[in-house]
């Protein structure tokens, strides 16, 4: 059993899984403290930098980018439970696909060649466990908001450029004081909003808000 985790084959997926239980105690010792790991490390996190650029190829992949950290659940649930999530499922995923291999075969995958399977075979299985976690994570009820509510406040772009036709990511505090993750373009077809912009929210068409450039620095002040 040693054997096998401790193989060069596996070393990867058991570093993971020891990180796992590394963060459960560190995470435990901190709620033992009155705090937690988890805010202090988004409290520190920079933002997600894109270089902004005029090429449609560039525009592309930003717009991929913020499908694909949507697609993972990245805003809906804290990073670090994503982060525990991902280092269970790969760790897991690999040594069980390993033992199979090495009980069918006699032999094991190569970690150069393991490693980037499991990686790829882990990212549904991420989006999964975080679907669930955010379904069983406490709600406060009366502090639910709905959609067009957000209409009117101050949204400010994390994460690629907004144009026509091409949404950005924004974040936008409700009347809570709660963020919010969500799809801005511009109502000003002319209008180009790079990362760290302040914008308005006007109107919302389906999963995206349309806004305008944000020109009274009081609102600013008010939603943060």
């Amino acid at each position: 059993m040693w054997q096998i985790l401790l193989s060069s084959e596996n070393l990867v997926f058991s570093i993971a899984l020891m990180l796992m239980l590394l963060i459960g105690v560190l995470e435990l010792v901190a709620v033992m403290f009155g705090t937690s790991m988890t805010t202090s490390i988004e409290s520190v996190l920079p933002e997600v930098e894109l270089t902004p650029h005029s090429e449609v190829g560039q525009l592309d992949a930003d717009s991929a980018l913020s499908r694909f950290f949507g697609w993972l659940r990245i805003g809906e649930v804290p990073l670090l439970m994503l982060l525990v999530v991902f280092l269970l499922s790969f760790g897991l995923i690999g040594l069980l696909l390993q033992s199979m291999l090495h009980s069918l075969l006699g032999s094991m995958a190569p970690a150069w060649f393991a490693v980037p399977c499991v990686f790829m075979l882990s990212l549904p299985v991420l989006r999964l466990g975080s679907g669930m976690l955010h379904h069983v994570m406490p709600k406060d009820e009366t502090t639910a908001v709905s959609s067009d509510s957000l209409l009117g406040r101050i949204a400010i772009i994390t994460l690629g450029t907004a144009r026509k036709d091409y949404a950005a990511e924004a974040k936008v505090k409700d009347q809570h004081g709660y963020q919010h993750y969500v799809q801005v373009e511009p109502d000003n077809p002319l209008d180009v909003f790079q990362q760290g912009a302040e914008v308005l929210l006007l109107t919302r068409q389906g999963g995206v808000y349309k806004a305008i450039k944000n020109q009274n620095p009081h609102l600013s002040e008010t939603n943060h």
